[in-house]
């Protein structure tokens, strides 16, 4: 049972998110991608829970977030819906869903919205989409940015190392984490970027910032769950705590069920009818 205890058992929304960064209260987030999970990590009294893209690496077993379709994410975004109560749901809108074309990122975000029952939406990008961004806005639909390190954009970095080290790219970032303020995200997630520059953003916005991989100086912190659990032993960034080793107790477990098995050890008497 978790020994943490939720002190606003209201269901937290955006405005909520924004109540708790006036008052310097830190925003939990953890990625889900289906029902019993996605209830384990609500009753825990988790904040927000997104449906990443990374469900494409995690579930499917991709290389990159880039294959996994809208129907794949809406399908994941409904079963999580189900198993929560509490935490905001946030959905990535995957690669090519958004990205040049603000009819096709409405209609996108449409049929996450009105499919999955998700409460939000995640984008990567910054200026590139703001179009996109802007168009979804204008439909009601909350929108939460994504900058520094875009997982979908890997192809033209050609590396996940940290992004915004230069002072141009720095500025850069700067630059659109406020215009995606302007146009009316209700928060933005910095993913891998100097923890001085995280910073500096946090404290220049009035719109939460969610950290991953980019220092304690944000607003909040996200991990992806198959990584903090230690399902996923083959990923092991800087940023990364794990704080359960899930991997070793599912082999071992699944190793012993398989011994007793073979061995005719199960079921004994009294599991059986």
């Amino acid at each position: 049972m978790s020994t943490y205890t939720v002190e606003d058992p209201r269901k937290v929304t955006t405005r909520r998110l924004a109540e708790m960064k006036a008052k310097g209260e830190k925003i939990a987030m953890l990625t889900a991608y289906d029902y019993s999970m996605a209830k384990l990590i609500d009753e825990a009294g988790m904040d927000v829970i997104l449906v990443g893209d990374s469900a494409s690496n995690v579930m499917a077993g991709n290389m990159t977030t880039l294959p996994i379709t809208l129907d794949q994410m809406i399908y994941h975004a409904k079963s999580v819906i189900k198993g929560t109560s509490r935490a905001l749901v946030v959905c990535d809108m995957p690669f090519g869903t958004y990205q040049g074309n603000p009819i096709e990122a409405l209609a996108s975000a449409v049929r996450i919205m009105k499919e999955s029952h998700a409460e939000a939406v995640k984008m990567e990008g910054g200026a590139e989409i703001i179009e996109s961004i802007e168009r979804i806005l204008s439909a009601g639909i909350p929108v939460m940015g994504h900058l520094g390190l875009t997982p979908q954009s890997i192809n033209k970095f050609g590396t996940y190392n940290v992004r915004a080290r230069e002072e141009a790219e720095a500025e850069k970032l700067i630059h659109d984490a406020k215009l995606l303020e302007e146009a009316g995200c209700f928060a933005v997630v910095l993913e891998k970027i100097p923890a001085e520059l995280a910073v500096k953003v946090s404290e220049s916005l009035s719109i939460p910032t969610i950290g991953i991989g980019a220092g304690a100086g944000c607003d909040g912190q996200v991990l992806v769950m198959h990584d903090m659990l230690g399902i996923n032993k083959g990923f092991s960034p800087r940023f990364l705590r794990r704080y359960a080793d899930l991997g070793t107790v599912i082999e071992d477990a699944v190793g012993n069920y398989i011994k007793d098995v073979k061995n005719s050890d199960f079921p004994n008497e009294s599991e059986q009818y």
